[in-house]
């Protein structure tokens, strides 16, 4: 009887000890998968960020543009090649 109960102690050790170690590898996985995650939500914000940068940038390049253009026009007294010649220049810078 002892012999039994030793043996039946072992094989609930062996099974404690296999679901321990089925525990810790899926917190390991979910560790993976929220570190990937995390990853993955950092380069797509950064790129959000540059994407939104650069859409700043040009919208003050055309405001610029276009700011010229209404200058030389008001200066030229509405000369038809003078708002040519800065409508081309908005466009090349």
């Amino acid at each position: 009887m002892p012999q039994e109960n030793n043996d039946q102690a072992a094989l609930l050790k062996e099974q404690l000890f296999h679901a321990l170690d089925l525990m810790r590898s899926d917190v390991k996985a979910v560790s993976r998968e929220q570190a990937h995650d995390r990853d993955l939500s950092s380069r797509r914000l950064s790129a959000l960020e540059t994407t939104a940068q650069d859409h700043e940038t040009r919208l003050r390049d055309v405001h610029k543009g276009v700011t010229e253009f209404r200058f030389l026009v008001g200066l030229s007294g509405g000369s038809v090649i003078l708002a040519v010649i800065a409508l081309i220049k908005s466009f090349l810078s």
